[in-house]
């Protein structure tokens, strides 16, 4: 008897879960696993890219966590160089840009995302950059080397923010252009404000409310500036840092179903809602709000690898669902650490929640010990019930992972009240006695029962 056949589109976070986990299920006997990937690596950290950039991380290689002859000793064949040209649903087939056609029982859709690019002139200029790829941060890294020393970032989500804070710790001038009034649009205005304000403290020039018309270009057509309705900025280096959207054209034109989002519409298996025998995960796939239901287009890589597990465990004969998301995320700019989970003020609101918010001040660690930093904390609960429905944090050095605490208690249905009664460490160079989390716990409580 054959062996079924798993077919894997995309080498990444997701589809690499997926293959790896459907080979600790099923021996090679019993599933072949081939992985297309068309650039030249499987498993590297995307995310890790602008830290490679800044030189905190020194050498490339250590953001590939495995490479195709690791997986070969799995018995999974990964074919770099390889693209899926097309899928033909019928037939349970993808021919390749090998000019193969190849057949699956099972076949897994991890095409990943692509970065957004606004349609302006100029935009493929020599010296404007993506931050999606390996290759991107080499390209960032060899315009720094050849004397770039002007750089706009185009954006101010966690990519734009990462990468205005390593460019501007490598010495670079940086200007930060937003179509939006501030940075971490994922934050509530009072929370990006105070990302905006540490960020011009640290001497990075925030623009807001500026889309960008052009990249301007001198006569070999290499960037010169970035021109707005407000004016023109200046640069031999551009950055897009705008944000992500799902790539399906592969999915859309096999026909697969894309939801609402316009990422593939897939069940909590990571199941095709058209097509069961095709799964999708990761950046290209939809998935849903932990806490309302509702369609979400989330791409983190955290969701991508547990999307992927979750393929791979049901094409292995495991039973596995996703259990949703809350969009928890972290980053940091110029020694700020910023958090956010669950539900914003208008996402609440566009969700049909009445609701109460409260933001508080504190400190790090108690506020006599050494290295004490500010800290505020946000949190926004549901009226009547006082439900945790989101959580913002920013601060010093100790604040950003904080969010992970109120993560677990939105995801595990929490209470403000209960909240604020659990028991969580205390240590002076750790926190206050009452952690800051806490303290904002018990003051929404305590408006919640006026």
């Amino acid at each position: 008897m054959s062996a079924d056949r798993l077919v894997v589109i995309g080498g990444d976070a997701a589809g690499m879960s997926a293959a790896a986990q459907a080979r600790r299920l099923r021996a090679a006997s019993d599933l072949a696993i081939t992985v297309l990937e068309q650039g030249p690596e499987v498993s590297y950290s995307a995310c890790g890219i602008p830290y490679w950039v800044g030189g905190q991380v020194p050498d490339r290689d250590r953001l590939i966590a495995r490479t195709p002859s690791q997986f070969a000793a799995q018995q999974i064949d990964v074919r770099t160089g390889t693209r899926a040209e097309a899928i033909d649903l019928d037939a349970g087939t993808v021919r390749t840009s090998a000019g193969e056609t190849l057949g699956y029982d099972s076949l897994v859709v991890a095409t990943g995302g692509r970065p957004l690019r606004p349609p302006v002139p100029g935009l493929d200029a020599e010296g404007v950059h993506g931050v999606h790829r390996l290759a991107d941060g080499a390209d960032i890294r060899a315009a720094i080397a050849a004397g770039a020393r002007r750089v706009v970032v185009l954006g101010g989500g966690y990519i734009g923010l990462e990468m205005a804070d390593v460019l501007h710790q490598r010495g670079l001038s940086v200007t930060v252009v937003l179509a939006d009034p501030l940075p971490m649009g994922q934050l509530d205005a009072d929370m990006g404000e105070r990302v905006c304000k540490a960020m011009g403290d640290m001497g990075i020039d925030v623009q807001p409310n500026q889309p960008v018309r052009e990249i301007e270009t001198d006569a070999d057509g290499v960037v010169r500036a970035v021109r707005t309705d407000a004016g023109s900025y200046p640069c031999d280096l551009v950055v897009l840092g705008l944000g992500m959207g799902p790539e399906v054209a592969l999915a859309r034109e096999a026909g697969l179903r894309l939801g609402e989002t316009g990422a593939v519409e897939v069940d909590r298996s990571q199941r095709s809602r058209s097509h069961p025998e095709v799964f999708a995960a990761g950046d290209c796939a939809q998935t849903f709000s932990r806490i309302t239901g509702e369609a979400q287009y989330v791409p983190l890589g955290t969701h991508a690898n547990k999307q992927g597990r979750v393929a791979g465990s049901v094409i292995g004969g495991r039973a596995a669902h996703f259990a949703g998301v809350l969009g928890t995320a972290v980053t940091t700019v110029g020694g700020l650490e910023i958090g956010r989970t669950g539900l914003c003020t208008s996402q609440a609101e566009q969700a049909g929640y009445d609701f109460r918010s409260e933001t508080i001040e504190g400190t790090t660690r108690a506020g006599y010990y050494p290295g004490a930093e500010q800290i505020a904390v946000k949190l926004i609960t549901e009226h009547g019930s006082g439900l945790l429905l989101g959580a913002q944090i920013v601060g010093g050095a100790g604040s950003g992972k904080r969010i992970d605490i109120l993560a677990t208690a939105i995801w595990a249905g929490m209470t403000a009240e209960e909240f604020a009664g659990s028991d969580i460490s205390y240590a002076p160079p750790f926190s206050p006695t009452y952690d800051p989390v806490l303290v904002a716990a018990r003051v929404v409580s305590r408006v919640e029962q006026g």
